[in-house]
């Protein structure tokens, strides 16, 4: 599909030093060809009107569990990537909880034709380790990494020793990401753990969702350069009474904790210890959730939700707008080494949203995309709704309306 150069006119743009300033942004091919005032740009060129709107780069979620395939009952990549777009996520890299479980390079093939057919956004994923085969996952191309879950008794990426996990730190260079059990008498022992293989070996190692302050404090003291940390927003957030309403969320995974524990990760976090927000975005109909005692209580959807949770922080002075964009897009970009994404600038690729920092809204069951329909913040007011969303130079999200017909890339990876 060919479309139209497009430029964005009068918005607050952000530009690569941080500064907000009212610029025009032209777009052609898919890329950012100017920015700048009083553009010189052919009489007929589509526009937006940006008066009133803050634009920023498009969000790269490095941490989502999408079901496609063999759990469509839940939720298929066409509603995920909807929710996306309304959220202001042009990207995302999708962990292996899938079925089949993402394991080989057949798997991951499969996963990057349907991705092809129907994602409306971005798209990378990762292979999940398994003690059975390391051979097939050592001969595999993951795009993005290799998962990895740390004390896990379910799963098939479960691994719990340092002799389980040397083969896969020893051989090859592709990043690790690595999930542990959330257990309070020994999390910190097994981030440890991976923490000495990753320096070991040289490897580089990503910690997902970082849940309290020790792990937080852990890492102020012993980060190596190569290894990278995240943590989600209902994280830095939630307080346990915010769980009394979604029924059996005291089982959220990791578990939320004290007041103590989210300000350590907040300080983490603006300190640089944490390196990015990533959402563990995953799908359940909360009829499901509320009902079973296996593992639906212990995530949630988060991609629409996200972007405005933590540009409501700014607008509280809690952080600056920057900083979140940097969090939620230039600071993935940088570490997964992808290029072209994650600033506002010319030949940068035209990911893109467009905010409304001016109005506050409540989260609304009856405006949300994804096929659950349900989100763990609803009736909270918050401001920094996407207005439009571009993938690629192509308006996949405005103003409420989704452009089925726009497909994003597969994310490409290398300095």
């Amino acid at each position: 599909m060919t479309y139209a150069p497009l430029t964005i006119q009068n918005a607050q743009v952000l530009l690569p030093s941080g500064e907000l300033a009212s610029r025009d942004v032209a777009i052609a091919a898919g890329k950012i060809t100017a920015v700048g005032t009083r553009l010189e740009l052919p009489a007929n060129i589509q526009t937006i009107n940006g008066s009133g709107l803050t634009l920023l780069p498009g969000v790269i979620d490095p941490h989502v569990h999408f079901r496609e395939p063999g759990l469509e009952q839940r939720e298929a990549l066409l509603t995920e990537t909807s929710a996306c777009a309304k959220g202001g996520v042009t990207s995302f890299l999708a962990m292996p909880n899938t079925l089949p479980h993402t394991t080989t390079q057949t798997d991951l093939i499969g996963q990057l034709a349907i991705a092809a057919d129907t994602s409306l956004v971005n798209y990378s994923f990762f292979v999940g380790a398994t003690s059975e085969k390391l051979d097939s996952l050592h001969q595999a191309e993951p795009p993005c990494g290799i998962k990895i879950f740390i004390g896990a008794t379910h799963g098939p990426h479960s691994l719990d020793t340092a002799e389980a996990l040397e083969p896969i730190f020893e051989t090859g260079d592709c990043l690790i990401a690595a999930q542990v059990e959330q257990q309070p008498e020994t999390d910190l022992a097994r981030i440890e753990m991976a923490l000495r293989l990753a320096k070991k070996h040289q490897r580089r190692l990503h910690l997902l969702q970082l849940a309290n302050g020790d792990e937080a404090e852990l890492l102020r003291r012993d980060k190596p350069s190569w290894v990278t940390a995240e943590v989600t927003p209902q994280h830095l957030l939630f307080e346990m009474s915010a769980y009394e309403k979604i029924g059996t969320l005291a089982q959220v995974e990791p578990p939320l904790k004290s007041v103590r524990d989210r300000e350590l990760l907040w300080q983490a976090l603006l300190d640089g210890i944490i390196d990015f927000i990533a959402t563990s975005h995953t799908s359940y109909p909360l009829k499901e959730r509320e009902q079973s005692h296996s593992d639906a209580p212990l995530r949630m959807p988060g991609v629409e939700t996200a972007l405005p949770l933590m540009l409501t922080q700014a607008k509280e002075n809690r952080c600056t707008i920057a900083q979140v964009s940097h969090w939620m897009s230039t600071a993935v970009a940088q570490a997964y080494q992808i290029p072209a994404k994650g600033l506002i600038e010319p030949g940068y690729d035209a990911d893109l949203v467009l905010v409304d920092l001016s109005t506050y809204r409540p989260v609304r069951r009856e405006e949300l995309k994804t096929k659950c329909g349900w989100s763990p913040f609803e009736g909270w007011k918050l401001t920094g709704w996407p207005v439009v969303t571009i993938v690629g130079g192509q308006i996949v999200y405005d103003r409420g309306n989704i452009n089925t017909a726009v497909r994003g890339k597969a994310l490409q990876f290398g300095s």
